[in-house]
Protein backbone atom coordinates (compact mmCIF):
# COMPACT_ATOMS: atom_id res chain seq x y z
CA UNK A 1 0.00 0.00 0.00
CA UNK A 2 1.35 3.28 -1.12
CA UNK A 3 2.02 6.59 1.30
CA UNK A 4 -0.72 8.29 -0.46
CA UNK A 5 -3.27 5.75 -0.05
CA UNK A 6 -2.20 4.58 3.37
CA UNK A 7 -2.89 8.56 4.24
CA UNK A 8 -6.40 8.61 2.94
CA UNK A 9 -7.12 5.14 4.07
CA UNK A 10 -6.66 6.14 7.49
CA UNK A 11 -8.06 9.90 7.12
CA UNK A 12 -10.92 9.93 9.75
CA UNK A 13 -13.20 11.53 6.90
CA UNK A 14 -13.04 8.13 4.98
CA UNK A 15 -12.70 5.97 8.31
CA UNK A 16 -15.74 7.10 10.22
CA UNK A 17 -18.12 7.15 7.73
CA UNK A 18 -17.11 3.68 6.63
CA UNK A 19 -17.02 2.42 10.50
CA UNK A 20 -20.19 3.87 11.16
CA UNK A 21 -21.98 1.78 8.17
CA UNK A 22 -20.07 -1.66 9.59
CA UNK A 23 -21.87 -0.40 12.57
CA UNK A 24 -25.07 0.00 11.34
CA UNK A 25 -25.18 -3.35 9.25
CA UNK A 26 -24.32 -5.17 12.66
CA UNK A 27 -26.59 -2.75 15.41
CA UNK A 28 -29.71 -2.69 12.35
CA UNK A 29 -32.92 -3.90 13.63
CA UNK A 30 -31.77 -4.86 17.39
CA UNK A 31 -32.43 -3.67 20.86
CA UNK A 32 -29.17 -2.50 22.28
CA UNK A 33 -27.64 -2.02 25.70
CA UNK A 34 -26.21 1.48 27.20
CA UNK A 35 -22.88 0.78 26.50
CA UNK A 36 -23.35 0.46 22.56
CA UNK A 37 -26.00 3.09 22.23
CA UNK A 38 -23.04 6.09 23.38
CA UNK A 39 -20.54 3.91 20.94
CA UNK A 40 -23.14 4.80 18.08
CA UNK A 41 -24.05 7.94 19.06
CA UNK A 42 -20.20 9.07 18.84
CA UNK A 43 -20.16 7.26 15.16
CA UNK A 44 -23.69 9.60 14.45
CA UNK A 45 -21.47 12.72 15.50
CA UNK A 46 -18.84 11.54 13.28
CA UNK A 47 -20.71 11.13 10.45
CA UNK A 48 -22.19 14.06 10.52
CA UNK A 49 -18.50 15.81 11.00
CA UNK A 50 -17.41 13.91 7.98
CA UNK A 51 -20.96 14.69 5.78
CA UNK A 52 -20.13 18.28 5.93
CA UNK A 53 -16.53 17.76 5.33
CA UNK A 54 -17.32 15.51 1.78
CA UNK A 55 -19.97 18.39 1.07
CA UNK A 56 -17.68 21.08 1.29
CA UNK A 57 -15.22 19.05 -1.15
CA UNK A 58 -18.07 18.31 -3.40
CA UNK A 59 -19.29 22.31 -3.33
CA UNK A 60 -15.85 23.77 -3.80
CA UNK A 61 -15.57 21.36 -7.00
CA UNK A 62 -18.67 21.78 -8.85
CA UNK A 63 -19.24 25.74 -7.51
CA UNK A 64 -22.27 27.40 -5.88
CA UNK A 65 -24.88 26.98 -5.83
CA UNK A 66 -24.49 23.08 -6.83
CA UNK A 67 -23.03 22.65 -3.63
CA UNK A 68 -25.93 23.83 -1.97
CA UNK A 69 -27.59 21.50 -4.05
CA UNK A 70 -25.72 18.62 -3.26
CA UNK A 71 -26.08 18.33 0.19
CA UNK A 72 -29.56 19.29 0.49
CA UNK A 73 -31.04 16.25 -1.97
CA UNK A 74 -28.69 13.84 -0.78
CA UNK A 75 -29.79 14.75 2.87
CA UNK A 76 -33.61 14.87 2.10
CA UNK A 77 -33.54 11.65 -0.37
CA UNK A 78 -32.65 9.22 2.25
CA UNK A 79 -34.62 11.04 4.96
CA UNK A 80 -37.60 10.25 2.39
CA UNK A 81 -36.58 6.86 2.54
CA UNK A 82 -36.37 6.49 6.47
CA UNK A 83 -39.80 8.10 6.63
CA UNK A 84 -41.75 6.15 4.13
CA UNK A 85 -40.22 2.83 5.59
CA UNK A 86 -41.26 3.83 8.78
CA UNK A 87 -44.69 4.17 7.68
CA UNK A 88 -45.05 1.25 5.80
CA UNK A 89 -44.36 -0.68 8.65
CA UNK A 90 -45.45 1.31 11.45
CA UNK A 91 -49.42 0.66 11.44
CA UNK A 92 -51.84 3.86 12.69
CA UNK A 93 -49.09 5.11 14.68
CA UNK A 94 -47.36 6.42 11.56
CA UNK A 95 -50.37 7.93 10.15
CA UNK A 96 -49.14 11.87 10.69
CA UNK A 97 -45.27 11.04 10.58
CA UNK A 98 -44.68 12.64 7.40
CA UNK A 99 -46.08 15.73 8.32
CA UNK A 100 -44.86 15.88 11.38
CA UNK A 101 -41.47 15.47 9.87
CA UNK A 102 -41.88 17.81 6.55
CA UNK A 103 -42.89 20.66 9.41
CA UNK A 104 -40.20 19.42 11.68
CA UNK A 105 -37.96 20.05 9.00
CA UNK A 106 -39.46 23.52 7.74
CA UNK A 107 -39.12 24.76 10.73
CA UNK A 108 -35.45 23.86 11.98
CA UNK A 109 -34.45 24.79 8.66
CA UNK A 110 -36.03 28.40 8.02
CA UNK A 111 -35.72 29.07 11.69
CA UNK A 112 -32.96 27.50 13.00
CA UNK A 113 -30.59 27.23 10.39
CA UNK A 114 -31.42 30.36 8.67
CA UNK A 115 -31.49 32.48 11.60
CA UNK A 116 -28.56 30.72 13.23
CA UNK A 117 -26.19 31.91 9.77
CA UNK A 118 -27.80 35.19 10.11
CA UNK A 119 -26.76 35.57 13.04
CA UNK A 120 -23.35 34.64 12.72
CA UNK A 121 -22.63 36.71 9.31
CA UNK A 122 -24.19 39.53 11.71
CA UNK A 123 -21.41 39.35 14.44
CA UNK A 124 -19.02 38.71 11.75
CA UNK A 125 -19.92 42.43 9.65
CA UNK A 126 -22.29 43.84 11.52
CA UNK A 127 -24.87 43.16 9.09
CA UNK A 128 -25.15 40.24 6.96
CA UNK A 129 -25.62 40.82 3.43
CA UNK A 130 -27.45 38.11 0.45
CA UNK A 131 -29.42 38.37 -2.43
CA UNK A 132 -32.95 39.10 -2.01
CA UNK A 133 -33.75 38.22 -5.44
CA UNK A 134 -32.69 34.49 -5.18
CA UNK A 135 -33.87 34.07 -1.61
CA UNK A 136 -37.03 35.63 -1.79
CA UNK A 137 -37.87 33.45 -4.56
CA UNK A 138 -36.73 30.41 -2.54
CA UNK A 139 -39.00 31.66 0.30
CA UNK A 140 -41.54 31.87 -1.66
CA UNK A 141 -41.56 28.74 -2.78
CA UNK A 142 -41.01 26.96 0.40
CA UNK A 143 -44.34 28.73 1.50
CA UNK A 144 -46.46 27.98 -1.30
CA UNK A 145 -45.17 24.38 -1.16
CA UNK A 146 -46.09 24.09 2.93
CA UNK A 147 -49.27 25.90 2.87
CA UNK A 148 -50.02 23.37 -0.23
CA UNK A 149 -49.71 20.70 1.38
CA UNK A 150 -49.87 20.87 4.92
CA UNK A 151 -52.28 23.40 5.57
CA UNK A 152 -55.11 22.96 2.34
CA UNK A 153 -55.91 19.44 3.79
CA UNK A 154 -57.76 20.60 6.65
CA UNK A 155 -60.00 23.17 4.38
CA UNK A 156 -60.84 20.46 1.67
CA UNK A 157 -63.93 18.23 2.16
CA UNK A 158 -64.10 15.43 0.21
CA UNK A 159 -62.31 13.54 3.31
CA UNK A 160 -63.51 14.17 6.89
CA UNK A 161 -60.35 15.45 8.91
CA UNK A 162 -57.06 16.78 7.94
CA UNK A 163 -56.69 14.35 4.48
CA UNK A 164 -56.20 14.83 0.94
CA UNK A 165 -58.35 12.57 -1.50
CA UNK A 166 -56.66 10.18 -3.25
CA UNK A 167 -57.00 12.73 -6.35
CA UNK A 168 -55.83 15.79 -4.11
CA UNK A 169 -52.86 14.27 -3.33
CA UNK A 170 -52.01 13.02 -6.31
CA UNK A 171 -52.18 17.23 -7.56
CA UNK A 172 -50.17 18.16 -4.49
CA UNK A 173 -47.76 15.51 -5.44
CA UNK A 174 -47.57 16.64 -8.81
CA UNK A 175 -47.20 20.01 -7.81
CA UNK A 176 -44.72 19.77 -5.49
CA UNK A 177 -42.84 17.89 -7.53
CA UNK A 178 -43.25 20.79 -10.58
CA UNK A 179 -42.38 23.24 -8.17
CA UNK A 180 -38.97 22.12 -7.07
CA UNK A 181 -38.05 21.36 -10.80
CA UNK A 182 -38.60 24.39 -11.72
CA UNK A 183 -36.82 26.10 -8.77
CA UNK A 184 -33.68 23.68 -9.44
CA UNK A 185 -33.66 25.06 -12.89
CA UNK A 186 -33.90 28.77 -12.26
CA UNK A 187 -31.37 28.37 -9.48
CA UNK A 188 -28.45 26.40 -11.85
CA UNK A 189 -29.56 28.21 -14.94
CA UNK A 190 -30.92 31.23 -16.22
CA UNK A 191 -30.87 33.05 -12.94
CA UNK A 192 -27.66 31.65 -10.93
CA UNK A 193 -26.67 34.58 -10.38
CA UNK A 194 -29.42 35.34 -8.01
CA UNK A 195 -28.21 32.35 -5.68
CA UNK A 196 -24.58 33.26 -5.54
CA UNK A 197 -22.62 35.19 -2.31
CA UNK A 198 -22.64 38.86 -2.65
CA UNK A 199 -20.41 41.60 -0.78
CA UNK A 200 -21.33 44.28 1.79
CA UNK A 201 -21.25 46.41 -1.42
CA UNK A 202 -23.55 44.14 -3.34
CA UNK A 203 -20.54 42.90 -5.68
CA UNK A 204 -21.19 39.01 -6.29
CA UNK A 205 -18.02 36.98 -5.36
CA UNK A 206 -16.05 35.42 -7.80
CA UNK A 207 -14.61 32.30 -8.11
CA UNK A 208 -10.99 33.20 -8.07
CA UNK A 209 -11.44 34.05 -4.65
CA UNK A 210 -11.70 30.78 -3.71
CA UNK A 211 -8.53 28.29 -3.24
CA UNK A 212 -7.85 25.85 -5.89
CA UNK A 213 -10.99 22.92 -5.93
CA UNK A 214 -10.45 19.80 -5.86
CA UNK A 215 -9.48 17.40 -8.45
CA UNK A 216 -12.05 15.33 -10.42
CA UNK A 217 -11.26 12.11 -8.22
CA UNK A 218 -11.03 13.65 -5.26
CA UNK A 219 -14.50 15.22 -5.48
CA UNK A 220 -16.01 11.84 -6.68
CA UNK A 221 -14.69 10.13 -4.18
CA UNK A 222 -15.84 12.51 -1.67
CA UNK A 223 -19.60 12.43 -3.00
CA UNK A 224 -19.45 9.25 -2.44
CA UNK A 225 -18.24 8.81 0.96
CA UNK A 226 -20.83 11.79 1.89
CA UNK A 227 -23.24 9.57 0.90
CA UNK A 228 -22.48 6.90 3.07
CA UNK A 229 -21.82 9.19 5.68
CA UNK A 230 -25.20 10.31 5.19
CA UNK A 231 -26.83 7.01 5.35
CA UNK A 232 -24.81 6.51 8.35
CA UNK A 233 -26.87 9.51 10.19
CA UNK A 234 -30.36 8.50 9.25
CA UNK A 235 -29.62 5.37 10.31
CA UNK A 236 -28.34 5.47 13.14
CA UNK A 237 -31.00 8.23 13.87
CA UNK A 238 -33.48 5.66 13.11
CA UNK A 239 -31.38 2.52 15.65
CA UNK A 240 -30.99 4.90 18.42
CA UNK A 241 -34.82 6.19 18.20
CA UNK A 242 -36.17 3.51 20.61
CA UNK A 243 -33.47 4.59 22.80
CA UNK A 244 -34.83 8.12 22.44
CA UNK A 245 -38.63 7.31 22.74
CA UNK A 246 -38.03 5.77 25.78
CA UNK A 247 -36.46 8.87 26.89
CA UNK A 248 -38.90 10.84 25.76
CA UNK A 249 -41.86 8.79 27.87
CA UNK A 250 -39.65 9.21 30.46
CA UNK A 251 -39.59 12.65 30.49
CA UNK A 252 -43.14 12.75 29.64
CA UNK A 253 -43.52 14.70 26.74
CA UNK A 254 -45.85 13.89 23.35
CA UNK A 255 -44.91 11.01 21.37
CA UNK A 256 -44.45 13.51 18.44
CA UNK A 257 -41.25 14.96 19.96
CA UNK A 258 -39.90 11.92 18.72
CA UNK A 259 -40.29 13.08 15.24
CA UNK A 260 -38.46 16.83 16.25
CA UNK A 261 -35.53 14.93 17.56
CA UNK A 262 -34.91 12.73 15.04
CA UNK A 263 -35.45 15.70 13.12
CA UNK A 264 -32.85 17.52 14.56
CA UNK A 265 -30.40 14.80 14.45
CA UNK A 266 -31.14 14.42 10.70
CA UNK A 267 -30.45 18.28 9.21
CA UNK A 268 -27.23 18.54 11.76
CA UNK A 269 -25.02 18.00 8.37
CA UNK A 270 -26.74 20.80 7.07
CA UNK A 271 -26.30 22.80 10.47
CA UNK A 272 -23.41 22.72 10.62
CA UNK A 273 -22.13 23.08 6.75
CA UNK A 274 -24.38 26.27 7.26
CA UNK A 275 -22.42 27.84 9.78
CA UNK A 276 -19.05 27.03 8.66
CA UNK A 277 -20.35 28.99 5.43
CA UNK A 278 -21.78 32.05 7.58
CA UNK A 279 -18.41 32.28 9.74
CA UNK A 280 -16.45 32.66 6.34
CA UNK A 281 -18.64 34.88 5.21
CA UNK A 282 -20.48 33.31 2.76
CA UNK A 283 -24.30 33.91 3.91
CA UNK A 284 -25.86 33.56 0.83
CA UNK A 285 -24.34 30.13 0.63
CA UNK A 286 -26.42 29.40 4.19
CA UNK A 287 -29.52 30.19 2.99
CA UNK A 288 -29.36 28.10 0.08
CA UNK A 289 -28.55 25.07 2.26
CA UNK A 290 -31.82 26.68 4.60
CA UNK A 291 -34.18 27.57 1.75
CA UNK A 292 -33.03 24.39 -0.32
CA UNK A 293 -33.22 22.28 2.44
CA UNK A 294 -36.75 23.20 3.59
CA UNK A 295 -37.91 23.07 0.02
CA UNK A 296 -36.99 19.55 -1.12
CA UNK A 297 -38.31 17.88 2.38
CA UNK A 298 -41.53 18.70 1.00
CA UNK A 299 -40.90 18.99 -2.62
CA UNK A 300 -39.55 15.46 -2.25
CA UNK A 301 -41.14 13.94 0.39
CA UNK A 302 -45.03 14.56 -0.78
CA UNK A 303 -44.72 12.91 -3.99
CA UNK A 304 -42.77 9.80 -2.12
CA UNK A 305 -45.52 9.80 0.44
CA UNK A 306 -48.06 9.99 -2.38
CA UNK A 307 -46.92 6.76 -4.17
CA UNK A 308 -46.51 4.80 -0.85
CA UNK A 309 -49.34 5.59 0.16
CA UNK A 310 -50.91 3.09 -2.41
CA UNK A 311 -49.53 0.10 0.16
CA UNK A 312 -50.18 2.29 3.25
CA UNK A 313 -53.23 1.01 5.70
CA UNK A 314 -55.45 3.69 6.89
CA UNK A 315 -55.65 7.96 6.45
CA UNK A 316 -52.92 9.60 5.50
CA UNK A 317 -52.88 12.82 7.93
CA UNK A 318 -51.35 15.54 6.30
CA UNK A 319 -53.03 19.07 7.84
CA UNK A 320 -51.43 21.13 10.90
CA UNK A 321 -53.10 21.74 13.72
CA UNK A 322 -54.34 25.08 14.84
CA UNK A 323 -50.50 25.70 16.65
CA UNK A 324 -48.47 24.50 14.15
CA UNK A 325 -50.22 27.00 11.56
CA UNK A 326 -50.00 29.85 13.50
CA UNK A 327 -46.36 29.55 13.61
CA UNK A 328 -46.32 28.53 9.96
CA UNK A 329 -47.44 31.79 9.29
CA UNK A 330 -45.56 33.94 11.57
CA UNK A 331 -42.23 31.98 10.10
CA UNK A 332 -43.70 33.29 6.70
CA UNK A 333 -44.10 36.91 7.77
CA UNK A 334 -40.91 36.77 8.98
CA UNK A 335 -39.35 35.21 7.03
CA UNK A 336 -40.61 37.84 3.62
CA UNK A 337 -39.50 40.92 6.14
CA UNK A 338 -36.34 39.64 6.78
CA UNK A 339 -35.72 38.37 2.92
CA UNK A 340 -36.71 41.15 0.98
CA UNK A 341 -33.81 44.15 2.10
CA UNK A 342 -31.56 41.69 1.54
CA UNK A 343 -29.76 42.72 4.50
CA UNK A 344 -29.96 41.55 8.07
CA UNK A 345 -28.43 42.54 11.59
CA UNK A 346 -28.26 40.12 14.75
CA UNK A 347 -32.09 41.31 15.56
CA UNK A 348 -33.23 39.59 12.47
CA UNK A 349 -31.22 36.04 13.44
CA UNK A 350 -32.48 36.28 16.86
CA UNK A 351 -36.39 36.84 15.44
CA UNK A 352 -36.04 33.09 13.93
CA UNK A 353 -34.14 31.52 16.48
CA UNK A 354 -36.73 32.34 19.07
CA UNK A 355 -39.58 31.16 16.74
CA UNK A 356 -37.51 27.92 16.33
CA UNK A 357 -37.32 28.11 20.44
CA UNK A 358 -41.02 28.28 20.37
CA UNK A 359 -41.75 25.71 17.76
CA UNK A 360 -39.55 23.12 20.01
CA UNK A 361 -41.11 23.98 23.49
CA UNK A 362 -45.15 23.96 22.23
CA UNK A 363 -43.97 20.62 20.12
CA UNK A 364 -42.48 19.37 24.09
CA UNK A 365 -45.83 21.20 26.15
CA UNK A 366 -47.95 21.62 23.32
Amino acid sequence: MTAALRSRVTDWTVSVPLLAVVVLVLTWGRDLPGPVVIVVALLLAGAVLAAVHHAEVVAHKVGEPYGSLVLAVAVTVIEVALIVTLMISGGEKTQTLARDTVFAAVMITVNGILGLSLLLGALRRRVAVFNSEGTGGALATVATLATLSLVVPNFTTSRPGPEFSPAQLAFAAVASLALYGLFVLVQTGRHRDYFLPVTSEGRLVSEDEHAEPPSTKAALVSLGLLVVALVAVVGHAKTISPTIESAVAGANLPPSFVGVVIALLVLLPETLAATRAARRDRVQISLNLALGSAMASIGLTIPAIAIASIWLDGPLLLGLGGTQMTLLALTVVTGVLTVVPGRATVLQGGVHLVLLAAFVFLAASP
